[in-house]
């Protein structure tokens, strides 16, 4: 089993950044791909970031690249999101989540083991 609880979502103005932390509990963290995904109300479950265990393969949706920053400290178990040139439409429920593929970590929410409770981020504009 592996736990996982995210931090550092709130409220910001279009154009603001923010940073979230996702701390890992329970088994080994480096058995782990981690990713970062989002749900707005009325809205599907959509991956936004992906790391190997490494931290050295990362991924991103279209969407966030080249404003969002995946990355993971595996010596304190976590890993974070930094989102910059925040937009309206970022808003969402974010998720931290933990796939046992931990070399080719997926797009895919089914290819992912464990999941964070979430936390709020919204972008007023």
């Amino acid at each position: 089993q592996v736990q996982l609880v995210e931090s550092g979502g709130g409220l910001v103005q279009a154009g603001g950044s923010l940073r979230l932390s996702c701390a890992a509990s329970g088994r080994i963290f480096t058995s782990y791909a981690t990713g970062w995904f989002r749900q707005a109300p009325g809205k599907e479950r959509q991956f936004v970031a992906a790391t190997s265990w490494s931290g050295d393969s990362t991924y991103y949706a279209d969407s966030v690249k080249g404003r969002f920053t995946i990355s993971r400290d595996n010596a304190k178990n976590t890993v974070y999101l930094q989102m910059n040139s925040l937009k309206s439409e970022d808003t969402a429920v974010y998720y931290c989540a933990a796939s046992r593929r931990r070399n080719m970590p997926s797009l895919a929410t089914q290819e992912y083991d464990y999941w964070g409770q979430g936390t709020q981020v919204t972008v007023s504009s």
